[in-house]
């Protein structure tokens, strides 16, 4: 077995030979963060690698050379303590935001056992619903525990997902989920079976998970663990026995991995239909399988095919399928329909993960040719109704408890809302909708003009709040003299963008940076001066090199600090990772002169002030 790394002979540590001596606060902000991703990712690279040839023996082995390394041990703990957004959420123990003390001590304590805590219930609105969502929050140790293992665990795993599995992995989104629809039925129209699974991560079978998972003993015992910790509901303890808990790590991995073959047995199972060609013989197997079209995200899945008797004969199939991992179909969200015409009196087309997909029928001089044949419809993707009502409702409900403060702070908060929803629905056919949802919001500021001026009309609300900017006269903006106005987006100023599918066999462990890093510069879901910097940047951190990976948090910086001058300008600025950020921003000087600037001393104690600068 390969000799694993330790904090002596690691190069995640500058000060190889005196790292006991080392104070922890110097020895974690001394790690070579850089050469301790390259590291890692080779042996994630050679486990996905091995697993994509079936190696089972060479993927147990790197798998626990993964897990004993000390760099990866770090940067388990880097990602939990530092990039999570939850590192301010504490377990049962009440341990969050550690220090680089704390940090450095908890990495040396991560071992694998069978021994963990319990999780912590939180309960969470779920959107548009009056419902709640349980959460389980582990401790931080078990959340650096869990990353560990997720390291050595998703490359094998994504060496053997199915094509058409896109929620919780990593490289893939609901665009690729909504792209293989479309080119699923972009040439035809079928019939869709929309299913939703009940309670999904509530309800898994633990021991068919396990027996799924298949892997060594050490891990398998650390994920047993894991699964029956139980859950601490305020200060009671409850049994787990079924169900992955929802706020883990691990948790979206062990649902994918449960989920595991359902298209593969729709494949299967589409040899055994009874499909002939015109002339009476039956089409070969590679044609049956390709006639069924088969996509998940995460829990929600469809199953098109054109002839209605298969698609039902595929639900049955999967409504057996799901009882060995103790799961059922959800009947309040399962449905069939058609893609082009009405059946049993529901309207046609579906809706999934927010958008609404449909055919219409179309003339002869508006409609697409396949093989010279007209088509007599076409595919349009929308955001559907409940998304458009559920973003209006939000944009309502800021402008009215905002009706006391500033343009600007109103402004401040309508626009990442604004920019988020239209740039996820900016890959279909959106630009009415968003038009329409405009017109919407310019009457509810108007609204709120009035309302904060009873005693003005109309007339003078548009006036004084809506500035005339770049020839549109309906621009909801701040008005400053010589100054740059704040003004609020608009829907309709979004650009439809065609998305491109994610490749069916791709995955960022493969090592193919080039496809990755230009497809990181092109998602919807990312701002457009955030795309043109990762374009320019060749998809890499400027501060330590390495290539920006899937789930790593991307932050803008200033090249030259504001504090010494510098502007807010396209050249002055940089994208880092948010660990990188904080390195740059803490050796810059920025920081220091930030912290003085914020100080407000009488003029007595100007002193004062002057010591603190040469300080």
């Amino acid at each position: 077995m390969p000799k694993t790394d330790s904090p002596k002979n690691t190069v995640g540590c500058k000060t190889e030979n005196n790292a006991k001596k080392v104070n922890p606060i110097q020895q974690w902000n001394q790690i070579d963060w850089k050469n301790a991703e390259k590291r890692v990712f080779k042996l994630q690279k050679r486990i996905y690698k091995a697993s994509r040839r079936d190696d089972v023996l060479a993927v147990r082995r790197l798998q626990k050379t993964l897990i004993k390394s000390w760099t990866a041990k770090c940067l388990a703990v880097r990602r939990v303590t530092q990039e999570n957004t939850g590192k301010k959420t504490a377990g049962v123990d009440g341990v969050k935001s550690l220090s680089p003390v704390a940090r450095m001590k908890l990495v040396n304590k991560l071992k694998l056992s069978s021994k963990v805590s319990p999780t912590r219930r939180v309960w969470i609105d779920k959107p548009g619903k009056d419902e709640k969502r349980p959460l389980g929050i582990p401790t931080m140790y078990d959340r650096a525990l869990q990353a560990l293992v997720k390291m050595a665990l998703e490359p094998e795993w994504e060496a053997k997902f199915e094509p058409n599995s896109y929620g919780f992995r990593p490289g893939r989104s609901c665009h690729d989920a909504i792209g293989a629809i479309f080119l699923a039925i972009k040439q035809k129209s079928k019939y869709v079976l929309d299913a939703d699974i009940a309670k999904c991560f509530d309800r898994i079978n633990h021991e068919a998970l396990l027996k799924k998972l298949n892997t060594f003993p050490t891990i398998r015992r650390q994920v047993r663990a894991w699964l029956k910790a139980g859950v601490m509901d305020g200060k009671r303890l409850f049994p787990t026995s079924e169900g992955t808990p929802q706020g883990g790590v691990i948790s979206p991995l062990l649902a994918n991995i449960a989920l595991h073959g359902m298209e593969n047995a729709i494949k299967e199972l589409a040899d055994t239909f009874d499909m002939k060609r015109p002339d009476g013989t039956q089409l070969a197997k590679r044609d049956k399988r390709k006639s069924v079209n088969f996509v998940r995200y995460a829990d929600d899945f469809v199953i098109l095919h054109e002839d209605l008797t298969i698609v039902k004969r595929c639900q049955e199939f999967i409504a057996n399928w799901l009882k060995g991992m103790g799961l059922e179909l959800k009947p309040s969200k399962t449905r069939l329909a058609h893609t082009l015409e009405e059946y049993l009196e529901e309207k046609p087309g579906f809706d999934f993960l927010g958008f609404n997909v449909r055919q219409y029928p179309t003339g002869k001089y508006t409609s697409g040719r396949v093989k010279g044949k007209l088509l007599g419809f076409k595919t349009i993707i929308t955001p559907n109704k409940d998304s458009q009502k559920k973003h209006y409702k939000k944009i309502a409900g800021i402008i009215e408890q905002h009706q006391g403060l500033s343009q600007t702070t109103l402004i401040k908060n309508l626009n990442p809302i604004i920019r988020g929803w239209c740039n996820y629905f900016s890959t279909v056919v959106s630009q009415k909708i968003f038009e329409r949802i405009w017109h919407l919001t310019v009457w509810k500021l108007i609204k709120w003009g009035i309302k904060r001026h009873r005693n003005k009309g109309r007339k003078w609300v548009y006036l004084k709040y809506f500035q005339t900017i770049g020839g549109d006269n309906w621009t909801f903006a701040t008005c400053t003299e010589g100054k740059n106005p704040t003004r609020l987006l608009k829907h309709s100023e979004t650009k439809i963008i065609r998305y491109v599918k994610v490749k069916d066999d791709a995955s960022p462990y493969n090592g193919d940076t080039i496809y990755w890093s230009t497809r990181r510069g092109t998602h919807p879901e990312m701002l457009k001066r955030t795309a043109s910097l990762l374009k320019k940047q060749n998809g890499k951190c400027l501060h330590c090199g390495l290539s920006f990976k899937n789930g790593d948090l991307i932050e803008l910086d200033h090249i030259i600090p504001k504090s010494k001058g510098g502007r807010n300008e396209y050249n002055n600025y940089q994208l880092l990772h948010r660990h990188c950020h904080d390195e740059k921003t803490r050796t810059d000087g920025s920081l220091h002169r930030d912290l003085i600037s914020q100080i407000k001393l009488p003029r007595n104690y100007k002193w004062v002030q002057d010591m603190l600068v040469t300080c």
